[in-house]
This record gives C-alpha cells, sequence and structure tokens, in this order.
C-alpha cells in the first residue's frame, strides 16, 4: 500500500489523465457540433489513450536514469490501460443504468489508442538511449 502514493508522486501525469478518463467516461457527454463528425466518439477514444500511454512512458523516461528493458513498461503502459478500458466499458454496460452503454468498438478504439501511445513511448525510448 505504501507503493501508491510512491507512484502518484513519480507519475502525477499518469494519474492525472486517468482521473480524467474515469470521469470522462461516466459523465454525460455534451452534444455538440462535432457530433456530426463521423466517428467522433472513436477518434476521442484514441486520442484519450494514446495520450495517457505516451505520458506514462514520458514520465517513465524522466525518472528513470537508466536503459532498463522497456518490457515491463509494456506491461504497465499498454496492458493495464487496455484492462482498465475492458472495465470502464463493462461497468458503462452494466452500472449506469442505460445513461451510459458499453461498446466493444470503444474497447477497440481504446486498445488502438493505448498501442499508438505506446509506440510513441517506445520510439522516445529508443531516442533517448540510441538504440
Amino acid at each position: 500500500m505504501r507503493r501508491i502514493p510512491q507512484l502518484m508522486r513519480f507519475y502525477p501525469l499518469s494519474w492525472l489523465c486517468i482521473a480524467i478518463i474515469w470521469v470522462a467516461c461516466f459523465c454525460t457527454p455534451p452534444h455538440t457540433s462535432l457530433d456530426d463528425v463521423p466517428f467522433i466518439d472513436k477518434w476521442t477514444h484514441i486520442a484519450m489513450y494514446a495520450g495517457t500511454c505516451s505520458v506514462i512512458w514520458l514520465e517513465h523516461l524522466r525518472r528513470y536514469r537508466s536503459s532498463a528493458s522497456p518490457r515491463r513498461l509494456l506491461l504497465w503502459a499498454w496492458l493495464a490501460p487496455v484492462m482498465m478500458s475492458g472495465l470502464i466499458e463493462l461497468l458503462q454496460a452494466y452500472c449506469t443504468g442505460g445513461r451510459r452503454s458499453g461498446d466493444w468498438l470503444d474497447f477497440l478504439a481504446n486498445a488502438t489508442g493505448a498501442t499508438l501511445g505506446c509506440l510513441l513511448g517506445y520510439l522516445a525510448y529508443r531516442v533517448k538511449y540510441n538504440r
């Protein structure tokens, strides 16, 4: 349990992004003129998860100076957000009383965003350590 405050101190922007995702996924979205853009919802999901995963990678690279293997980071910067996405979609489907709906295409968009974010993070890793 003492590890969570330490992680919050080392990864503050990542935690902020995660909190924003949780809030955004359970509030009722406002109607805007962007509603007419095809697949705007999916693009939003991709952007949220790509941004979050990129921030996790960048904060990790800022925090740790050694060139440790990125495999462990792949677990936390890709798999954990994808699993969180699945949990959110299930909660939207079964726990919001019809106010929000779980959508497998949202889950796919989230996984796509997480993958893009990890690719960007891995690119930053390669640039930093010249590999």
